[in-house]
């Protein structure tokens, strides 16, 4: 542990070092040398794992999960709802895989997304069947926000570009996901 805080100060050090501009003098200036070693842990690469099913810090309990209807219905009139639903992934994100949409009964869909950007992978098939646990919340979509997922859906320009109002509406907040493979 102490050689990752050494190998942090000296990062920090020589980044602080590195952004002083120099003041024009006209006295000689000299150079020192550091000769410190530094020693770098190597790190596991993260891979993705194919086979992997599981994501996010939380482990999903299947066994009592509730249809999307159910979570639907559950929420009506809340502003929060703790809940695990299973559903239909409708879309993914495909620039990181850090978002899923879920299509309701009347052909809406409405958004999950991950706790602490956690991700699935970007190839994820709609139609793809998860379990997913967290917390329901009514949540404030900027305009901004709202263009940024149509970005990363990869929606035409003309759709992204006429959104033009704020929308308020149900967000799942996923501490876990759990795909069926």
């Amino acid at each position: 542990m102490n050689k990752k805080h050494l190998m942090i100060g000296l990062i920090t050090a020589g980044f602080f070092a590195s952004c002083n501009t120099p003041t024009e003098t006209n006295e000689a200036t000299t150079t020192e040398t550091d000769t410190t070693e530094v020693v770098v842990e190597e790190t596991e690469e993260e891979t993705n794992d194919v086979n992997q099913t599981s994501f996010g810090p939380e482990k999903v309990d299947t066994t009592n999960a509730l249809s999307t209807s159910e979570l639907l219905a559950q929420f009506e009139g809340k502003t929060e709802l703790e809940a695990t639903f299973k559903a239909e992934i409708h879309e993914t994100c495909s620039k990181a895989g850090c978002w899923v949409n879920i299509q309701k009964e009347d052909g809406e869909t409405f958004m999950v997304r991950f706790k602490d950007h956690f991700t699935i992978p970007v190839d994820t098939e709609p139609g793809t069947i998860a379990y997913l646990t967290g917390k329901a919340i009514q949540d404030t979509v900027t305009v901004d926000l709202q263009r940024h997922f149509l970005e990363d859906a990869n929606a035409p320009q003309e759709e992204i570009d006429a959104i033009t109002e704020v929308k308020y509406a149900m967000t799942f907040i996923a501490d876990g996901i759990e795909i069926v493979r």
